[in-house]
């Protein structure tokens, strides 16, 4: 580049090294070509600015630090697209975040923790599918792993939400955190070792599948949590179908 009495601006130069990706022969190939397609400025040098080397490695430089805020507003609004049933906008996004080379599998677990935390029990194949997408993406690579990506990231938007799972664990690990709870019912302990019947642990059991439906009522949560309810089911999708089955079960118990 000296021979040829070179400059490159340094976001020129920022965004070639980010484009290539750690490929030093990508980097220096599009220098070449800047070098050699641009002419020499009114000071008989040759500037390399941020549109010639984009235009030499064919790419457009996008607002995206992968280590900056553009990177944390575009993986917040691709998730609440998501969430927000719009496929349309999360394609968008997944594209943005491809093109600028984000790192396909960073995008691949938070597909999977949107299928769980947004969707849930509501359509319980959107985890399937999101996982699947992961282990596609972590198999082939780009650029073919932006297919499964697109699968997953569709199937999620459109399926039917419930957050029901996750905010019940949430309230349950609060609940872990701030109630001090003496200890688990003793016909719920392990009854399996030598004296722990002559404790009392096991007494009283019942065995849920030797009645009808397979279901009978008995204590099981904790003396200081009971009425506590942490899975409040939705109405969405397959949830609902969980709750009017679960209301069957215990209205008939």
């Amino acid at each position: 580049m000296g021979a040829y009495q070179g400059e490159i601006d340094l976001d020129a130069l920022a965004f070639l090294a980010d484009t290539a990706n750690g490929d030093a022969r990508t980097a220096l190939n599009a220098l070449e070509l800047a070098i050699l397609t641009t002419d020499k400025g009114n000071d008989g040098k040759i500037h390399i600015t941020l549109p010639v080397a984009e235009e030499c490695i064919q790419k457009r430089a996008l607002n995206y630090d992968k280590n900056g805020d553009n990177h944390y507003d575009t993986i917040s609004a691709f998730i609440k697209s998501m969430r927000g049933s719009d496929p349309d906008a999360a394609l968008y996004y997944l594209a943005k975040m491809i093109y600028a080379g984000e790192d396909p599998k960073f995008i691949a677990r938070r597909i999977v923790i949107c299928a769980s935390e947004d969707v849930g029990n509501a359509d319980p194949h959107a985890l399937q599918v999101a996982v699947a997408a992961m282990q596609a993406v972590d198999f082939i690579g780009l650029p073919e792993g932006r297919i499964p990506l697109a699968q997953a990231v569709t199937y999620v938007a459109c399926a039917p939400k419930s957050n029901a799972a996750y905010m019940g664990i949430n309230k349950a690990l609060e609940d872990v955190k701030n109630i001090r709870v003496s200890s688990v019912p003793p016909h719920l302990k392990d009854s399996s070792y030598g004296g722990s019947k002559e404790m009392g642990n096991g007494i009283g059991y019942l065995y849920a599948h030797n009645y009808p439906n397979h279901y009978v009522k008995q204590q099981y949560l904790p003396d200081e949590l009971l009425g506590t309810k942490y899975y409040e089911l939705s109405d969405n999708g397959v949830e609902k179908r969980i709750k009017e089955y679960m209301r069957r079960l215990k209205g008939d118990s």
